[in-house]
């Protein structure tokens, strides 16, 4: 079983923690991408990264001083955000790590796919960004069917904890044999309802990542049993493509 997550925007350069292991399957597309950027001025920089004249500085700099083919850090302690804090891999022990390194895999719109102990370096490229080539439309299109492939080579069952935006890269190539079922995490409303509220489903997904590694997870009942933040499986309104879980 593989399960996805979602990069976050806010990077940082962990070097200390952890030495990285190995290049991404991906480096070299990586590399024609970090190209490409380099390419752009810095107004169509800003519109592309869709932030702040400050994070886009940043980021400016990043894309002059650092490079995909010189990693710094692994990828799993290198993202910031809610879900990397409630994931938590810094207290990870040695066997946690091994589970995460051997099941854990984060969707990048740079990277294309990454395990948690790729080598990395800090960027800002989300995948839904505007890049346009003359060779490809979007990262949708640059990535193809590239990034289901690699992570259907030695599985069948994947277990999607990353946003529409990125399982977006996944779902429309899926085959026969292959399932993917995909984690909600909702708020029971007075009137009834379910709704998710964007905070919590982060938490949550940082939370039911730990409780894979922690519990070495192997199988789809393991996934029901988690219960983290005080969430718990919902029949109800699962299926067996959707598992829900609600509070």
């Amino acid at each position: 079983m593989k399960f996805l997550l979602s990069p976050a925007k806010k990077m940082r350069a962990d070097e200390d923690t952890l030495p990285w292991q190995d290049m991404p399957v991906f480096w070299q597309q990586a590399v024609q991408l970090w190209q490409i950027l380099q390419q752009r001025g810095f107004a169509e920089l800003q519109a592309l990264w869709r932030c702040n004249e400050k994070i886009a500085a940043l980021n400016h700099r990043r894309l002059q001083q650092l490079h995909p083919a010189h990693p710094i850090a692994p990828a799993l302690l290198s993202y910031q955000g809610l879900q990397y804090q409630y994931l938590s891999p810094q207290v990870f022990s040695e066997t946690e790590l091994a589970y995460a390194q051997a099941n854990l895999r984060i969707l990048s719109g740079l990277y294309g796919v990454l395990r948690p102990l790729d080598g990395v370096v800090p960027y800002r490229l989300e995948m839904q960004a505007k890049v346009k080539t003359d060779f490809c439309r979007s990262l949708y299109d640059f990535w193809g069917d590239d990034l289901y492939r690699e992570l259907t080579k030695e599985d069948s069952l994947i277990l999607n904890l990353a946003s529409e935006e990125y399982s977006r890269c996944i779902s429309p190539h899926l085959k026969e044999g292959v399932r993917m079922v995909t984690c909600l995490f909702a708020e029971e409303l007075e009137d009834g309802t379910l709704k998710e509220k964007g905070v919590y489903v982060k938490m949550a997904r940082g939370e039911m990542v730990r409780y894979l590694c922690e519990q070495q997870i192997t199988d789809l009942e393991g996934v029901k049993k988690f219960n983290g933040m005080g969430y718990h499986f919902d029949p109800v309104h699962s299926s067996d493509d959707i598992f829900m879980f609600t509070r």
